[in-house]
């Protein structure tokens, strides 16, 4: 299978988010709606407002409160510090349940895109069968590595040729036997869910010129994971990891 001609996904990638997006005027601001979906199929959307030179770019809680209402718990000590730790990966603050950033006219395009982010990590991270899952994927990846002695530092923002910065969940870094390791854990792996990695893949691996190999470790814990996805993945030479076969991926990983 050839290669995908990187520049052309970025150009159409950039293009796709041109077309998708919708502004509306609020009267003191504006509704921004993204291309992006939530676990409902409905579109995400952020909201912008200004007062003097801040200007403030919000969820107006809608992830957190969604959430809520469909019976998850966030309050607990174990969620609240993984909420905290997945905002602060991309530099997002949180105010009762509305996620939120600060922005200036020079940095607005990447402080909404980091929002968007944000709110598709979360609603990613949280949504799980409740009486069945006993803790979320990226921790049990965390888990696996740190059993296994696998180096590795955890959400580490890297910047991509496009000028956005990308969070990647945990960087493996290079040794005499292997390059650098991208690993993101995907919880409910689908065509929408991954197709945010493969862009951030594409756009950090022209930046970085390392020859880094990706991983995306996927949640096939409550359902097969689709053969769509796994050729996607692929196509874009991706190694795909089902969790239930973890263990046949060890050695490249700790090496």
């Amino acid at each position: 299978m050839s290669q995908p001609d990187c520049q052309k996904v970025i150009d159409e990638y950039l293009a796709w988010l041109r077309r998708g997006l919708v502004v509306q005027d609020t009267g003191d601001g504006c509704e921004l709606s993204t291309p992006f979906l939530d676990r409902h199929n409905d579109h995400l959307q952020v909201y912008v407002s200004r007062t003097g030179d801040d200007i403030r770019v919000s969820d107006d809680g809608y992830i957190l409160s969604d959430l809520e209402q469909s019976g998850l718990e966030i309050t607990t000590p174990k969620r609240g510090e993984m909420l905290v730790s997945i905002l602060n990966g991309f530099g997002v603050k949180l105010s009762g349940e509305e996620m939120f950033v600060e922005a200036s006219p020079s940095n607005l395009g990447q402080r909404v895109h980091s929002l968007v982010q944000a709110m598709l990590a979360v609603n990613d991270m949280f949504v799980m069968a409740q009486p069945r899952v006993a803790s979320f994927f990226w921790e049990d990846v965390q888990a696996f590595f740190d059993r296994h002695e696998v180096r590795y530092s955890p959400r580490v923002k890297i910047p991509g040729i496009s000028g956005f910065d990308h969070a990647i969940d945990f960087v493996i870094p290079k040794s005499r036997a292997r390059p650098e390791r991208l690993v993101q854990a995907i919880n409910a792996p689908s065509k929408n869910t991954i197709g945010g990695y493969l862009f951030a893949l594409t756009d950090t691996r022209q930046a970085r010129e390392l020859g880094s190999e990706a991983y995306a470790f996927l949640n096939d814990s409550e359902r097969t994971v689709g053969g769509d996805v796994i050729e996607a993945l692929t196509a874009y030479q991706v190694i795909p990891v089902p969790w239930s076969e973890r263990e046949k991926h060890l050695a490249a990983l700790e090496s």
